[in-house]
């Protein structure tokens, strides 16, 4: 679990690194902000996309030789981006060709660090304990989230902006390396794992088929929708509409995240707890409903309020209360999956990531057309809509799933 959450904080340090290294990147590069655009879209594109293809192959393959397949492709991905723009490549076109490929590259390959470490933590501990597990995956994610941009700006500063990915590969390939060592492929002997791959071939695309990992997905599409709404918007809307310093903001931004990191462990705690003693479909449902509502209460009120500092408060619990969504989402899919839980895993990320495509691509129309107020408070519209969805999901009568083990 170390390792897995190790991979969830590398992860999001190596997709969070260009954000901050754009503006040193463009200038030197010659590349303007629409540029920089296609190439982070083309990081979305690929995680999307290789989402589903992940998830089977941890299935199938096995959860350890599969992580760390994509953890060296991360690696490469990250080194030859500071390698190659600009100095192996030319300035200008062939470079914004170049990162567009390597970013592709990074999000297809990353788009296995989730499903298959929910394919892992089914095979590898205790179904009780699958919410409290995947809670340090969010703990790290949230770590990444609020301290990456002061770290990798550091480095920048003081080395360039081309040594903080060479700094960042250096650290995803010495994780790679204690991976192997420590895990890795000799973990898909045991366990579930093993015994998912030498069972009967299941089709891929069965899940599809299952209702209930269709309206868990649809619900995690809207939820989605809201968190990339905090993720891309934040920070601009407490620029503009709350008229706060770039300091400011650029911390504030980071206390949701810092919230998170200990809401999300409670919040993995309850969620197994209510599942055994009220079964999995209550017990994901209560944590899931809960917290989104709360989310969206607080979303309201905090764009609402004219105080700054209650209006900060506000959207730094709408957003640790989001982020708490995660473990009832992600045990869910682990119940509802068994043994295919990488392929349901990469089926619903791949929803909520089309919810984060739509999300940067209406939010800037809505806030032109209705203002900054409008746009999150239809987004804190979504946010109920993707609570009242979980009434529908239900886990105990999955097929091929072991979601009665959590019951009993």
């Amino acid at each position: 679990m170390v390792l897995l959450s190790a991979f969830s904080l590398m992860a999001y340090v190596l997709r969070m690194n260009i954000s901050v290294a754009s503006p040193f990147m463009m200038t030197e590069l010659q590349l303007d902000k629409i540029q920089m655009g296609r190439v982070f879209s083309a990081f979305m594109l690929g995680y999307a996309l290789f989402q589903v293809p992940w998830g089977v192959s941890g299935d199938r393959l096995g959860p350890g030789r599969i992580l760390g397949w994509a953890a060296i492709a991360w690696t490469v991905a990250t080194m030859l981006t500071g390698l190659l723009p600009g100095w192996l490549v030319p300035a200008g076109i062939a470079t914004l060709v170049m990162l567009i490929v390597l970013r592709f590259l990074l999000g297809a390959s990353q788009a296995a660090a989730y499903p298959v470490a929910a394919r892992a933590i089914v095979s590898w501990m205790p179904p009780t304990s699958r919410a409290t597990s995947f809670s340090a995956l969010i703990v790290a994610m949230a770590f990444g989230s609020a301290f990456t941009p002061p770290m990798v700006s550091w480095a920048m500063e003081n080395f360039g902006w081309r040594v903080s990915f060479y700094v960042c590969a250096l650290l995803a390939l010495a994780l790679t390396v204690a991976w192997y060592r420590s895990a890795g492929s000799r973990l898909d002997t045991i366990g579930d794992a093993a015994a998912a791959r030498t069972g009967p071939a299941q089709a891929w695309w069965a899940p599809l088929r299952d209702r209930r990992v269709s309206l868990l997905s649809l619900s995690y599409f809207f939820n989605s929708y809201v968190l990339f709404v905090f993720v891309f918007w934040l920070y601009l809307y407490l620029v503009e509409q709350r008229q706060m310093s770039i300091m400011s903001s650029g911390f504030y931004t980071s206390v949701p995240f810092v919230l998170a990191m200990f809401f999300a462990p409670a919040a993995g705690i309850i969620c197994d707890r209510l599942s055994i003693k009220y079964g999995p479909t209550l017990g994901r449902r209560i944590v899931a409903m809960t917290a989104l509502v709360h989310s969206s209460v607080f979303l309201v009120l905090g764009v609402d309020v004219a105080d700054q500092t209650l209006a900060v408060a506000g959207l730094s619990l709408a957003v640790a209360f989001l982020l708490c969504t995660e473990v009832a989402y992600w045990s869910a899919s682990m119940d509802l999956g068994g043994a295919t839980s990488g392929t349901v895993g990469g089926i619903m990320n791949m929803a909520g990531n089309l919810g984060g495509v739509v999300s940067t691509a209406l939010v800037p129309i809505l806030i032109k057309h209705w203002g900054w107020p409008f746009a999150f408070q239809s987004a804190a519209a979504l946010g109920l809509m993707a609570a009242a969805l979980w009434l529908l999901v239900r886990m105990e009568d999955g097929k091929g799933a072991d979601a009665h083990a959590v019951a009993h």
